[in-house]
């Protein structure tokens, strides 16, 4: 078994934390928690601190927060650690070429796709978009690329029917933690050699903007399924109704007789039925402007929305 490992964790966000957590639990030991600034939240725009600088402060582990690694100070001050290895986690800082050669081992990233599948900053939700199968961790070495690093190591997950982008964001954040911990002796006595990528093969997970979530009716109603469930729980597939946004968070795809795309063709106590391009849209939970997410059936209560057009 080889020694522990002398570990700086770097990591933003709630998916990275279990990752953290399962260093916490090993034999490794964290040298420091790299993580973004406090970033102001709430209407009183109060700077508070993300989930993994709040974990790393419960377990008392030295944090570091730098706007940038580019420096000559920070540089400095992550070799001073002197780590062996540097466990990178939906960061949200770029790591330039002078730090991915200061630990001994290199830097290995947690990445939430089965690469070279779904390079990018919103593998999850492209993911279920697209339709895919399956998805997955992908434990690779960082190189000045995007995602572009040899992978140790991969582990696969299939789809619910019903997953979302909230649902698979949790998933694959505990499946990246084992497979971390999975890997890390491997990595350590050189007996998990990482494999190069086939660049041919590579697709690319764009960020997620806010105006791609509206709905087009035009599509099919498996394709605008698929938009909901991964836009849920951000940025939330909306449709227009009385000069509002309507956000959809539930809904699957059924056949049945269509009209106009966007048309209300029955609102029950089983959905909200929406003519598509191809096919019918059951939308079962909903939300409008200022109320909280509800049911279908009780929306259906207070809006008389049957033979009205969406979008």
């Amino acid at each position: 078994m080889p020694d522990p490992l002398r570990i700086v964790f770097a990591g933003t966000p709630d998916f990275s934390v279990p990752p953290l957590q399962q260093l916490l639990e090993s034999e490794h030991q964290l040298a420091a928690v790299y993580t973004q600034p406090d970033r102001p939240s709430g209407r009183g725009r109060k700077l508070l601190p993300g989930p993994v600088k709040t974990r790393a402060l419960e377990a008392g582990v030295p944090i570091r927060q730098p706007a940038s690694l580019k420096t000559a100070e920070e540089i400095e001050a992550l070799c001073a650690l002197a780590p062996d290895l540097m466990v990178v986690v939906a960061y949200g800082l770029l790591l330039p070429e002078s730090v991915l050669t200061i630990p001994r081992l290199g830097c290995v990233n947690i990445h939430a796709s089965i690469l070279p599948r779904w390079r990018g900053a919103a593998p999850i939700q492209r993911a279920i978009q697209a339709g895919d199968a399956e998805s997955g961790v992908s434990i690779m070495r960082m190189d000045k690329g995007l995602d572009t690093g040899a992978v140790y190591l991969t582990r696969r997950i299939m789809l619910a029917a019903d997953e979302t982008g909230g649902s698979l964001h949790d998933r694959l954040s505990l499946l990246g933690a084992t497979a971390l911990l999975e890997a890390l002796p491997g990595i350590a006595d050189g007996s998990l050699q990482p494999v190069a990528q086939d660049d041919a093969a590579a697709t690319y997970a764009a960020k997620l903007e806010k105006t791609e979530a509206q709905i087009d009716w035009s599509r099919p109603a498996a394709e605008i399924e698929r938009q909901v469930r991964a836009f849920n729980p951000w940025p939330v597939a909306f449709t227009r109704y009385e000069n509002a946004n309507l956000r959809i968070w539930d809904a699957h795809a059924i056949a049945g007789m269509t009209a106009e795309p966007g048309t209300v063709m029955s609102a029950t106590r089983n959905g909200v039925d929406v003519s598509s391009g191809s096919g019918l849209l059951r939308i079962t939970r909903l939300q409008m402007p200022g109320k909280r997410a509800m049911e279908a059936r009780d929306f259906i209560n207070s809006q008389n929305i049957q033979g009205i057009l969406l979008g």
